[in-house]
């Protein structure tokens, strides 16, 4: 008996029909699609301002840099830049994510998502490489800068990413690793950002030129240390793993406890996107199909505890052995 309770709609709807599928399939869908089209136009919103910013200090800082001779803010207007094509990225996945479905494509294009995130992750990752191997460079061959030019621009930077991370804080979803990637990337930048204005003080004191580079390579090492947990949560999800936030277990024990039903098979947790999960699985319950109130209460009650947005219930009675693709050993 299929239940669809579609919350993205202004006029909400439960479509309700009177028998069940001739295979005695009953399904229970829900959606937290109001909360999830808010922040996602929260989120889109936010990249596009953080966008914004930080292209315009890409070019001021590109010009900084040639006026002070500085290949440490070039580097870093280059680092920038590459943060801005992130952040397109990012904005990219929402809009992806937010395309309506079709017959080909009937989750739409929320995979899209995934995908910006395991590139922002990358990305990190490669942008930690390069401070990394100009950082080796200046070691072997510093070189004199306007150290006090270096440090206004590099001040304005660490405003300018501190204010684009906040930004993007205030939009970000509780759970969305493609935000928290361009937040991570945003974090990054204010971090290269106060490197550049440590180092141009101390070398202004000391005159110690090496001191540039070595602050650089920690923070190479930091960024890299940042991107690697949100590489493998982006791989995770992009192979179909459970979301981190929800325990399999749990989620097992709290479907078993539900009233009649005996055991369970085919439990299967899987995400849509960056912040939309889904979850199948074949109820055992001796006493048959329960009715649409049953199948409603469960969907209500995953998405109230675990944030599993769409719920699809496939319900037996144990009488026969019917056809089990996954965990057949395992009916518990």
């Amino acid at each position: 008996m299929p239940v669809h309770d579609h919350s993205t709609h202004d006029d909400h709807h439960d479509h309700r029909p009177d028998r069940a599928h001739a295979q005695g399939h009953d399904h229970a869908h829900s959606h937290a699609h109001d909360h999830g089209a808010l922040a996602a136009q929260a989120n889109g919103r936010a990249l596009l301002v953080a966008i914004l910013l930080n292209s315009g200090f890409v070019v001021f800082e590109l010009l900084a840099g040639w006026r002070a001779q500085s290949l440490a803010l070039i580097s870093d207007a280059g680092h920038n830049l590459g943060d801005v094509l992130s952040l397109g990225l990012a904005w990219a996945g929402l809009w992806a994510a937010r395309r309506p479905t079709s017959d080909r494509f009937t989750w739409g294009w929320r995979r899209a998502s995934v995908i910006a995130a395991l590139i922002n992750a990358l990305l990190l990752l490669v942008a930690a490489g390069a401070i990394g191997w100009e950082a080796i460079g200046r070691l072997q061959s510093p070189t004199p800068v306007d150290n006090r030019l270096v440090m206004i621009v590099a001040a304005a930077g660490i405003l300018i990413n501190s204010a684009s991370a906040w930004i993007l804080t205030r939009g970000q979803h509780r759970h969305d690793v493609n935000m928290r990637g361009a937040f991570l990337h945003m974090v990054a930048d204010a971090a290269v950002s106060a490197g550049v204005v440590i180092g141009a003080l101390i070398v202004s004191f000391t005159g110690w030129l090496i001191v540039d580079p070595i602050i650089s390579l920690v923070i190479a090492a930091l960024i890299a240390v940042s991107a690697w947990p949100m590489l493998k949560q982006a791989t995770g999800l992009a192979m179909d793993s459970v979301p981190g936030h929800i325990e399999p277990a749990a989620v097992r024990e709290h479907l078993l406890a539900m009233p009649g039903v005996s055991a369970l098979h085919d439990l299967h947790i899987w995400p849509l996107g960056t912040t939309d999960t889904t979850l199948s699985a074949h109820l055992i319950m001796p006493a048959g199909p329960p009715g649409d109130l049953f199948l409603q209460a469960a969907s209500d009650s995953l998405r109230e505890r675990f944030g599993i947005e769409h719920t699809t219930l496939q319900i037996e009675t144990g009488a026969g052995e019917l056809p089990c693709r996954q965990d057949c050993a395992a009916r518990t």
